[in-house]
C-alpha cells in the first residue's frame, strides 16, 4: 500500500510505453474520437451493407426522384432505384479501394524509403530523384494518366490511386531513416559489426513506422475523395450502374433544381468519411508526438 504511494507518477506514466501513453491522450482528444466514430460508422455502413440495405441498389424501387420517406430513407433516384442502398454499397467501394490503394502505396512506398534511407549513397539519389518527379504531379492527375492508359477498373484505380501516393510514403520513411542514422542504439549496432541489413530491419524500421501510420490515416482522407474524384470525370468502375459515389454524383448532378437531396446525401457520405480520417488523423499525430506528452 505504502510502496504503490510512494511510486513517482512520471515512473508509471513512462512504464505505460509509447503506444499505451498515445492511447491514454487520444481518448482525450474529442475531435479524434469523433472521427473514430465517424469512421467506425463508414466501416459499418460497407460491411454490413448486405444485410442493413432495404432494396436491392440495382433495382427499380420506386417512382423517379422520389423525395426521401419512410419507405426511401434518401429518396430514389432518376431510375427509380434507393439512394439509401446505393450510398450503403458505395461506402464498400471506397473502403475496399481506398484502403487497398493506402496499402500498396505504403507497401512501394515503404520498399523505396527503406532503400534510399537505410543504404544511402547512389540508390538514394536516383530513388529521390525518381520520386521528386512523381510529386512534381498532381496526384489527381497522375492517377487519371495511370487510369487512362490501363483502362476503367477498381483494380486500375486502386492500382493509380497507390502510385500517386506512394512517392509520399517513400520520402517521409527515407527522411526518418535518415534522422536515425546517428542514434546511440545504431551507432552501437554498427560498432559490435551488425550488417547494413540487419540495423536497417531490426533497430531502424520499428522506430520510423510512426509517421508512416499517422500519414495513411490522413491519406485515406484525401484517396476517398480522389476515388469520388475519379468517378465523377467518368474513370471509376467500368459499370456504369455501380453504386460508386462518384458515378452517382455525376447522375445526381442534373437534379440539382428539382431533386437536390441526392447531392447533399451523396456529398454528405463522401464528406463525413474525409473529415473521419481527417480528425483522427490529426489526432493519432498529436498522440504519438512525443513534445506533447504530459
Amino acid at each position: 500500500m505504502f510502496r504503490a504511494a510512494l511510486v513517482d507518477p512520471q515512473i508509471a506514466r513512462a512504464s505505460r510505453g509509447l503506444w499505451g501513453d498515445a492511447a491514454r491522450r487520444l481518448r482525450r482528444n474529442r475531435p479524434a474520437l469523433v472521427g473514430l466514430v465517424c469512421i467506425v460508422l463508414f466501416a459499418l455502413a460497407a460491411i454490413l451493407a448486405p444485410f442493413i440495405s432495404p432494396f436491392d441498389p440495382y433495382a427499380m424501387n420506386g417512382s423517379s426522384l422520389d423525395a426521401p420517406s419512410l419507405t426511401h430513407l434518401f429518396g430514389t433516384d432518376l431510375l427509380g432505384r434507393d439512394i439509401f442502398s446505393r450510398v450503403l454499397y458505395g461506402a464498400q467501394i471506397s473502403l475496399f479501394v481506398g484502403v487497398g490503394a493506402v496499402v500498396l502505396a505504403l507497401v512501394i512506398g515503404g520498399v523505396l524509403g527503406a532503400i534510399a534511407g537505410g543504404f544511402g549513397g547512389r540508390i538514394d539519389g536516383v530513388i529521390m530523384r525518381l520520386t521528386d518527379v512523381f510529386l512534381s504531379i498532381p496526384s489527381i492527375l497522375l492517377a487519371i494518366g495511370i487510369v487512362t492508359a490501363l483502362g476503367r477498373g477498381m483494380v486500375q484505380l486502386m492500382f493509380a490511386i497507390a502510385v500517386s501516393y506512394a512517392p509520399t510514403f517513400a520520402r517521409l520513411l527515407r527522411g526518418s531513416l535518415l534522422a536515425l542514422r546517428e542514434a546511440d542504439y545504431v551507432v552501437a549496432a554498427r560498432t559490435i559489426g551488425a550488417s547494413r541489413m540487419r540495423i536497417l530491419v531490426r533497430h531502424m524500421l520499428p522506430n520510423a513506422l510512426t509517421p508512416l501510420i499517422v500519414q495513411a490515416t490522413l491519406v485515406l482522407a484525401t484517396a476517398i475523395i480522389d476515388i469520388a474524384g475519379l468517378g465523377f470525370l467518368g474513370l471509376g468502375p467500368a459499370d456504369p450502374r455501380t453504386p460508386e459515389w462518384g458515378t452517382m454524383l455525376v447522375d445526381a448532378r442534373r437534379f440539382m433544381q428539382t431533386a437536390p437531396h441526392i447531392v447533399v446525401f451523396i456529398g454528405g457520405a463522401i464528406v463525413i468519411s474525409a473529415i473521419g480520417f481527417n480528425l483522427l488523423g490529426d489526432g493519432l499525430r498529436e498522440s504519438l508526438d512525443p513534445k506533447l506528452k504530459r
